[in-house]
């Protein structure tokens, strides 16, 4: 017993080394794309976090959609069995199928939503765009 918790304590250890390694290396390469300095940093940074929220939000509206869409056709197909013909069973399966339309629809939401904010068409660049408020 004592002998498989040294090896189980050794594999961690190196696991950890590597990990550590491999973040200053990723580290150290980062820096020197967003131009070295810690402002050009933070930029890239906003940027990189700005694009990964955009990215987690259109997934999860998708996830999201394909949850309300089986939803939706298991409550309508419910609604038609005879065992199960209790009220709100097509409401519901209506609810979750137009729901599922409002989802899908959330990536071009994001995307009219970055235009609004920069002025122009939706990229990524190397310079923050200006956001005016009107």
């Amino acid at each position: 017993m004592r002998k498989r918790s040294l090896k189980i304590r050794r594999l961690l250890l190196r696991a950890s080394a590597l990990g550590g390694a491999l973040v200053v290396a990723s580290a150290h390469s980062f820096a020197q794309a967003a131009g070295g300095t810690i402002g050009a940093q933070i930029g890239t940074m906003a940027q990189e976090f700005s694009t990964a929220g955009g990215t987690a939000a259109s997934t999860a509206m998708y996830v999201g959609a394909l949850i309300c869409f089986v939803a939706g056709a298991w409550f309508l197909w419910q609604s038609r069995q005879p065992v199960n013909r209790e009220a709100g069973k097509v409401a519901a399966g209506a609810a979750g199928l137009v729901l599922c339309c409002l989802l899908v629809t959330g990536g071009s939401w994001i995307n009219k939503a970055a235009e609004t904010a920069t002025g122009t068409a939706a990229s990524i660049s190397n310079t923050a765009g200006v956001v005016t408020f009107q």
